[in-house]
Parts: C-alpha cells; sequence; structure tokens
C-alpha cells in the first residue's frame, strides 16, 4: 500500500513539474490544489492557491526538472506527504536547488495538494 501511495504522490508531482516546464502551471495547481491550499516558496512568499493560479498565467517555463530522494510521510488513513530534494532548470540561470514538501489529503477519493514548501539547499 505504501509504494502504490508514494507511486501516486510522486505521479501527481511530476505532472506539476511538467506542467511547469509546459506553460500550463495554472490550469494544474488550480486543478490539483484544495481551495484552501497554500505553497510557502523559498524566498519567503506564501501564496494562496488563487494566487499561484494567478502568478502561474505569467511564469516562465522551467526547461526540467529533477526529483530525488524520495519519501513518504503518512499522516493518517486520508493524509500524507511526499518530501524530496528537487532542481528546476531554466537556461541561463542558476539552478534552483531545494528539499520540498506536498502536503496531500485525500478529498472525495481523490488526493489533493494542501500545502507544498520549499527550503533552499545550499550548493557549491
Amino acid at each position: 500500500m505504501a509504494d502504490e501511495l508514494r507511486d501516486a504522490l510522486e505521479d501527481l508531482e511530476r505532472q506539476g513539474w511538467d506542467a511547469l516546464c509546459e506553460g500550463t502551471g495554472s490550469d494544474c495547481y488550480g486543478r490539483v490544489m484544495t481551495s484552501d491550499g497554500q505553497m510557502v516558496l523559498a524566498n519567503g512568499m506564501s501564496m494562496t492557491r488563487d494566487e499561484v493560479v494567478g502568478a502561474l498565467r505569467q511564469a516562465p517555463t522551467w526547461d526540467g526538472y529533477e526529483m530525488t530522494d524520495l519519501r513518504l510521510v503518512t499522516t493518517g488513513q486520508d493524509g500524507a506527504a511526499l518530501v524530496y530534494r528537487g532542481t528546476a532548470k531554466r537556461d541561463g540561470e542558476p539552478d534552483v536547488v531545494c528539499r520540498m514538501s506536498s502536503v496531500y489529503a485525500r478529498i472525495n477519493g481523490t488526493w489533493r495538494l494542501a500545502l507544498y514548501t520549499q527550503t533552499p539547499v545550499a550548493t557549491g
């Protein structure tokens, strides 16, 4: 069961990253985030779902990403978190490397993103 849940949440995470690379992040996160969902970014910003959707409409796309060191943390029957090291790549810019946590809640049988956080990782 834990492997199936980890795979399902990893797939959702990858859908989000793929959407950020394709320029469809606003649609993806508008659909996946809970109505009261939050994103807490490495730059200190905290954004509601509506703010995320609005910001992603004008955001430049990412060229690629990597997810490593994935770990599942269960929080109950209808909750779980996926914790991993993420690297986002954009041509001409330094890679963004963070520890990322995505907390999901199962609502009406569907996993939805309730909270996403980024913590910068020192590189070099």
